[in-house]
C-alpha cells in the first residue's frame, strides 16, 4: 500500500471531491500499490485506522528477548517531503521508486508522502514556498505526532518503530520549518517526540541556515538524531533558487554545510559520482535531471539506505570515501541507468 498525508485542500464532495492547489487541513490517503495518483473518493481514510495500517506495514520485526523493550515491534517510517512544481502523478512516482529501491538495498520499513500544495510550473517558485510554510506544521501535528503519541502508549502497543525524514528541494525547507513551528506549539512540546534520521536532498534552504548558532533550526538539530545533506555543486536548480531569491543565500543543496554546523550534520558531496551519471531517455517522472537524479541511482539509495538504517558510522559508511578530509558518494565507472529501472 502507498501512504499518503496530505495538506492540500479538498473541494466538493463524494463522489466528486477533489485536491486543489492550495493549503488545507491534513487528510490521510491509503492507496494500492498500483494506484498512479491520490482519489479523494476511494482513498482517504480516519486518521486512527491510517495511523493502524501505517504501524502494521512498518513493522518488520520485533525486539530479542535481551532488549530492554524485549518482543515490541520494531522498523522503521520515512517521511517523504517532496519539493515544488510536483503533480501528485509524480509524487505518486518518486514515491515507488524510493520504497523499491530502498527496499532493494535493505531498509525495512514504509515510506509516507508528505503531499503539500504546489502547482506544476516553475514561476510558481514563491507562492509554492508560502504553501510550502502554510503546511509545515501539519508534517508534526498531522503526522509525527500521533505516531509518536501512539508509541508512548509502549505497554498497550507494544511498538518502538523508528521516524526518518527525506526533503528533496524545497520539501527540505518544510522539514526545517516544521520543527521551528512545533517549538513555538506548547501543546506539542508537551509530548515526547523526535526522529531518528533526516536527509535533504537537493536541498532549497539557506547554508547559513544550518550553522549552530541558527535559532530556527535548532529545534530540528536537538530533536534529530542525524542529519545528513547530500550536496551537488551541479545541481542548476538551486541556480533558479537563487536568483528568486536575489541571489543573497547559497543553498545547502548546491554548496554544502557551512564550517560551523552542528557534528551531528553530515554533509556528503556526490558532484563526481554524478557527472559520470548518465541521463535515462527523456520521462516526466525525472524533472530536472542535475536536480532529481537521486531517485534514479542504484548507488545513492544504497548510502541512504545505510544512512537511514544507522548501523554504520557516518565514515564508514561503504558507498563513501573521504578525500582531502571531504566525505564524498564514491565514484562508480562506468554508471549507467537503464530504461528498465525506471519502470
Amino acid at each position: 500500500m502507498i501512504f499518503i498525508l496530505s495538506t492540500r485542500k479538498r473541494i466538493g464532495f463524494f463522489p466528486n471531491e477533489k485536491h486543489t492547489n492550495e493549503p488545507g487541513e491534513a487528510h490521510y490517503l491509503m492507496l494500492p500499490d498500483e494506484a498512479t495518483s491520490p482519489d479523494l473518493n476511494q482513498h482517504q481514510l480516519p486518521q486512527d485506522a491510517w495511523v493502524t495500517a501505517l504501524t502494521n506495514q512498518a513493522t518488520t520485526g520485533r525486539h530479542p528477548d535481551t532488549h530492554p523493550l524485549a518482543q515490541y515491534k520494531t522498523g522503521n517510517i520515512l517521511f517523504f517531503a517532496h519539493g515544488y512544481n510536483n503533480t501528485q502523478e509524480e509524487i505518486v512516482s518518486r514515491h515507488k521508486l524510493l520504497e523499491k529501491q530502498l527496499k532493494q538495498h535493505g531498509y525495512t520499513g514504509t515510506v509516507v508522502s508528505f503531499d503539500w500544495p504546489c502547482a506544476n510550473y516553475t514561476l510558481n517558485y514563491l507562492e509554492d514556498r508560502m504553501d510550502a510554510y502554510k503546511s509545515a506544521i501539519q508534517l508534526v501535528t498531522g503526522g509525527i505526532t500521533p505516531l509518536a503519541t501512539n508509541q508512548l502508549h509502549e505497554k498497550e502497543n507494544q511498538c518502538d518503530i523508528d521516524i526518518h525524514l527525506l526533503g528533496h528541494s524545497t520539501g527540505a525547507y518544510v522539514i526545517r520549518e516544521a520543527f521551528y513551528q512545533a517549538s513555538k506549539n506548547r501543546t506539542l512540546q508537551r509530548i515526547h517526540w523526535n526522529v531518528s534520521q533526516i536527509c535533504f536532498i537537493g536541498g532549497d534552504i539557506a547554508q547559513k541556515s544550518l550553522t549552530q548558532c541558527d535559532n530556527k533550526s535548532a529545534p530540528m538539530f536537538a530533536q534529530s538524531s542525524r542529519i545528513t545533506n547530500y550536496q551537488s555543486p551541479y545541481d542548476s536548480a538551486l541556480k533558479i533558487s537563487n536568483i528568486k531569491r536575489a541571489g543573497l543565500f547559497p543553498r545547502c543543496g548546491r554548496v554544502g554545510l557551512p564550517n560551523d554546523a552542528p557534528l551531528n550534520l553530515v554533509n556528503v558531496h556526490c558532484g563526481d559520482h554524478w557527472r559520470l551519471l548518465t541521463e535515462p531517455e527523456e520521462n516526466k517522472a525525472i524533472g530536472n535531471w542535475s536536480h532529481s537524479w537521486h531517485f534514479h541511482c542504484n548507488h545513492f539509495m544504497e548510502d541512504l539506505a545505510h544512512t537511514l538504517k544507522g548501523d554504520i558510522d557516518r565514515h564508514a559508511i561503504p558507498t563513501r570515501e573521504c578525500v582531502n578530509g571531504e566525505l564524498r558518494l564514491t565514484v562508480k565507472t562506468p554508471v549507467t541507468i537503464s530504461k528498465k529501472r525506471l519502470k
